[in-house]
């Protein structure tokens, strides 16, 4: 799991985003259950209050359930659903970014030459 401390959004929402694209992937599958709170916090090298506010997301997100005494398991999903959520978070940080590309004179090739150059960054990853 890859975590930006400088990215400007909060760490527990991009623990939440992440495991959100691995349930929506089938990475995570139904009926599996979560890294537990404590052991996630320590991996990551993070608070357990930050793990716990990233799970309370997906459970309030009905993506995961909380088993007393077991940890949090994956929900049976709508991955058609979800994956229309994907597509519209897509759609509206790539407006943000023609915005902001007006905004600093580039031209589409230019914009087009950058959203690939990270693609390719973001692969060899």
């Amino acid at each position: 799991m890859k975590l930006l401390q400088n990215s400007g959004v909060p760490i527990y929402q991009q623990i939440a985003e992440q495991m959100k694209a691995d349930i929506l992937v089938g990475k995570l599958k139904e009926g599996e259950y979560l890294p537990s709170i404590r052991g996630l916090a320590k991996e990551l090298k993070i608070s357990v209050i930050t793990t716990m506010k990233a799970y309370e997301q997906l459970e309030a997100e009905g993506l995961v359930t909380a088993a007393q005494g077991k940890g949090f398991y994956v929900n049976a999903q709508d991955s058609e659903m979800l994956r229309e959520q994907h597509l519209r978070k897509v759609e509206t940080a790539l407006m943000e970014a023609i915005h902001a590309a007006q905004i600093a004179g580039m031209a589409p090739g230019e914009l087009e030459i950058t959203l690939r150059t990270l693609l390719k960054m973001e692969e060899e990853a």
